[in-house]
């Protein structure tokens, strides 16, 4: 949602003005930032609806998300996501000749295997005649494999669909110059030796330039950070409450990881490695501590920074979604149904749902500010009156309910696999915490962004 409330606030007549709208209504406290108690919820009504086929998750799983640079750094991506297709099939026991379709996303690809989902595929060892292909939708292109998989279902073409995501930072594709690449093509056509001789006297050292990737908008040339900073800015988010929210996230992970809550993560054998079992880049500090940063992104006065931020991480995930009468007649108990469509207020008008209704959010979290931003957005009625249609404001998550087993700023965020996991973690999230409810939301660049309604399945 970062970029969604980038392009609204472009517009804006004064960011001043827009602070001071903002600023006088600060979201958190101290109180509210504690870890949160399980809820306990009444039962409600089903979202199911006559005639209409429901969708079903039977479970899902993610190998470890580890920090770029460290374990998984000499591997491919199609490595990380056949580990996780190979840990969902040992937990689900699923046939492979059962499954129909597979769709995996990924976000910076690997040239030498851009379609991941079917080198993947087949790796793990599914049959060369199941489908499989690649999507790519910034952050939320595992969601977008997800509402992929639910369509395929829905429609009736399928049964069975594994939807999954990969990302691997620590070895992304650096081109050569346009003009070193241009040169070397144009030789590579060469005929004779004076042609080439002519060509190579047009070289230059410039030409062995790279060009590096980066985590930025192509139609606009701006990062993430510095939307998050412009958002933080444009909302009156301090930086306090920015080191506030994020020092919570890490705490929350931090517990959950003691208590084994995070059941989703299977371990990965590394070729020529350790086993990894858990994540790596939860790292509870202090405010005082982390204070001391400078800002990473707008400088000197910034106020996004590498603690406030999620980090650079390698890994996968994958999810088993089925019809609900085919898990059934297989023997399996589903974790949740899944209705999803895209952005928060559409969702919960689409289900019928409040705010109140739900009982687990799991919001992804790119920065701290983005996330702050967001959810004073979320609780404006004149925001909500002049940049989203709508005669009142959605109303802000409670942080009770919010993220409790940390997010993407202490559990990492490779970007093609995090929609696999909020959409876990809110299920068994409904599952230990009897709730009925979760919303699940992300932001993605190009201005965009998904949620989705998930469901607990009856015990």
């Amino acid at each position: 949602m970062t970029s969604l409330l980038t392009y609204t606030f472009k517009s804006l007549p004064s960011t001043s003005k827009w602070a001071l709208r903002f600023s006088l209504r600060p979201l958190s406290s101290s109180s509210q930032l504690q870890a949160a108690a399980a809820v306990q919820t009444k039962s409600k009504k089903t979202l199911a609806k006559p005639n209409i086929r429901n969708i079903v998750v039977v479970d899902g799983v993610r190998i470890p998300f580890l920090q770029s640079g460290t374990s998984y750094k000499e591997l491919m991506p199609h490595d990380l996501a056949r580990a996780a297709l190979l840990g969902l099939l040992h937990r689900t026991s699923v046939p492979k000749d059962v499954v129909d379709y597979l769709v995996f996303g990924t976000v910076i690809q690997e040239v030498k295997t851009s379609n991941v989902a079917r080198e993947a595929a087949l790796g793990a060892g599914f049959s060369d005649k199941t489908p499989a292909h690649t999507v790519t939708m910034a952050c939320i292109s595992s969601n977008q494999a997800m509402t992929t998989g639910v369509s395929l279902i829905a429609s009736g073409q399928f049964d069975v669909v594994v939807a999954g995501g990969v990302e691997l930072m620590s070895d992304i594709p650096i081109r050569h110059s346009r003009k070193m690449r241009k040169m070397m093509l144009d030789l590579n056509k060469a005929k004779t030796l004076g042609q080439r001789l002519s060509l190579i006297s047009k070289f230059r050292l410039n030409f062995l330039s790279p060009e590096l990737p980066a985590v930025a908008e192509f139609s606009t040339s701006e990062t993430m950070g510095h939307s998050a900073d412009r958002l933080a800015a444009a909302f009156a988010v301090s930086r306090s409450e920015q080191d506030e929210y994020a020092l919570r996230s890490h705490s929350l992970a931090k517990k959950a990881q003691d208590e084994g809550l995070l059941s989703d993560v299977v371990p990965f054998k590394v070729p020529g490695k350790d086993t990894v079992t858990q994540d790596n880049g939860i790292r509870p500090s202090s405010l005082e501590q982390m204070a001391k940063l400078k800002p990473a992104f707008i400088k000197p006065y910034g106020t996004v920074t590498a603690a406030n931020s999620s980090f650079l991480t390698d890994g996968a995930s994958a999810v088993l979604i089925m019809a609900e009468e085919k898990a059934l007649a297989m023997g399996y108990k589903p974790k949740a149904y899944l209705r999803p469509t895209y952005a928060t207020p559409k969702v919960l008008e689409k289900a019928g749902l409040t705010m109140n209704d739900i009982d687990a959010f799991e919001f992804h979290e790119a920065f701290s500010g983005q996330i702050l931003a967001n959810l004073k957005a979320m609780d404006s009625d004149w925001f909500a009156q002049n940049y989203m249609g709508r005669k009142a404001k959605v109303g802000s998550p409670p942080l009770e309910k919010f993220n409790n087993w940390g997010g993407s700023l202490s559990l990492g965020h490779p970007f093609g696999a995090t929609g696999c996991r909020l959409v876990m973690t809110a299920a068994n999230r409904l599952r230990k915490e009897g709730g009925q409810y979760g919303l699940v939301a992300a932001c993605a660049a190009g201005g965009q962004g998904h949620a989705m309604i998930v469901e607990a399945y009856p015990k």
